[in-house]
């Protein structure tokens, strides 16, 4: 008898459960980029700077070009400049920002294309950015970010079919680079 219930239970929730908690989204987009320029003055924390000056308008207008996506969850790393970087377009969309482990992209890569998330951003480094865009794409396509590149997003759009992704198109969006103006 216990079992009779527990199986009707069982089944009447899974009958009147929102189909949201078991959904997995079929068109996924993911943008990631690196973090906006850093403080490199003397007196700067070297190990995790805050942003500078023109790292703070890069952030800003990061957060004016990606809110057009209007994103389910930002992604960050757990240093200032990243979460700084992030944190104009989490308020304007009224987001929190999750934190990321940039040593475990494999793992991140899997759980981003998982379909849980249908529109995510990701803030990350001069490295560790196109490597998961690699991850991403499936593909050795894009090499480091030069220590001087602040203005590239990659903008992932990855379709799947059941569990898998089946079509992945990838494009860069490059966007006035505060650093070079007079």
């Amino acid at each position: 008898m216990k079992i009779f219930v527990s199986l009707l239970f069982g089944l009447l929730f899974f009958t009147l459960a929102d189909e949201s908690v078991f959904a997995q989204h079929k068109k996924l987009t993911i943008i990631l980029l690196r973090h906006a320029e850093k403080d490199v003055s003397e007196n700067a924390d070297s190990a995790n700077p805050e942003l500078s000056t023109e790292g703070k308008l890069r952030a800003q207008k990061f957060a004016e070009i990606i809110s057009k996506f209007h994103p389910d969850a930002i992604f960050s790393t757990n240093l200032i400049r990243t979460r700084a970087t992030a944190r104009p377009l989490a308020s304007e969309e009224g987001r929190m920002i999750s934190i990321y482990d940039p040593r475990s992209l494999d793992q991140f890569a899997e759980f981003l294309t998982s379909g849980k998330l249908k529109k995510i951003v990701v803030v990350g480094h001069s490295n560790t950015t196109p490597a998961l865009v690699n991850l991403l794409v499936k593909q050795d396509k894009y090499k480091s970010l030069d220590e001087s590149v602040y203005n590239k997003i990659w903008v992932i759009k990855i379709r799947r079919k059941k569990t898998k992704p089946y079509k992945v198109i990838d494009k860069i969006i490059e966007y006035e680079d505060y650093s070079k103006k007079n």
